[in-house]
């Protein structure tokens, strides 16, 4: 049994997608940010660094998005959520999963997470300003050189795609116009309708 905690519509919903995916036998765990409970000694326990998500597994938690699909992914390997016999294709999806974390999501988050930077009022008022550019810049990047279409790896599908299609739902909140990116408008679209998708979000009570 495995225990997901996440927050609705954060970056733990590509691994709830994935969980559903893969079939896997587990159990999900709201984390209320509104009265700060990723703070409490409760969940500190569970990821010390106060953030979603974590994966609690019988060999002890994970956190980090990238490591925690790639285990998900691992230890199902009937879902063929990675291409694990081919150890450059294996790195292609690590190298992207490792961009849409490092980049897309840190462009992201200067948007309210700020003051993980910076205290100065003027520097975060620049941050957000910057995100629109930012985040665009990133998803046009993908868009050009990272998604191969019509899936992230091309005619496969794997953890890679809940990942982007849970960035791309962030689109419009960061002042980033989806039409710009047909191929990425496209593969959230198709996302929407996956059985696996509609369940990640309905648990987490998000509508589409």
């Amino acid at each position: 049994m495995l225990d997901l905690y996440f927050s609705p519509g954060s970056c733990a919903l590509a691994s709830h997608i994935a969980l559903e995916e893969a079939g896997a036998d587990y159990r999900a765990h709201r984390i209320d940010f509104a009265a700060n409970e990723q703070q409490s000694l409760a969940f500190l326990k569970v990821n010390p660094k106060g953030r979603v998500p974590a994966l609690a597994t019988p060999m002890g938690i994970l956190t980090e998005s990238p490591a925690m699909l790639v285990y998900i992914a691992q230890t199902h390997p009937a879902a063929g959520l990675a291409p694990m016999d081919d150890a450059f294709a294996f790195a292609r999806l690590q190298a992207v999963m490792s961009y849409l974390c490092s980049t897309l999501h840190v462009a992201h988050a200067h948007r309210q997470r700020g003051r993980r930077w910076a205290d100065d009022d003027a520097a975060l008022e620049a941050m957000r300003r910057k995100v629109p550019q930012s985040v665009g810049d990133a998803f046009a990047y993908l868009e050009d050189h990272a998604f191969e279409g019509p899936f992230v790896m091309g005619a496969s599908y794997t953890v890679a795609d809940p990942y982007l299609f849970t960035m791309a739902r962030w689109m419009e909140g960061d002042g980033v116009d989806p039409a710009r990116f047909p191929k990425i408008r496209a593969h959230r679209e198709a996302m929407r309708a996956r059985p696996a998708v509609r369940a990640a979000l309905r648990a987490e009570g998000l509508a589409e």
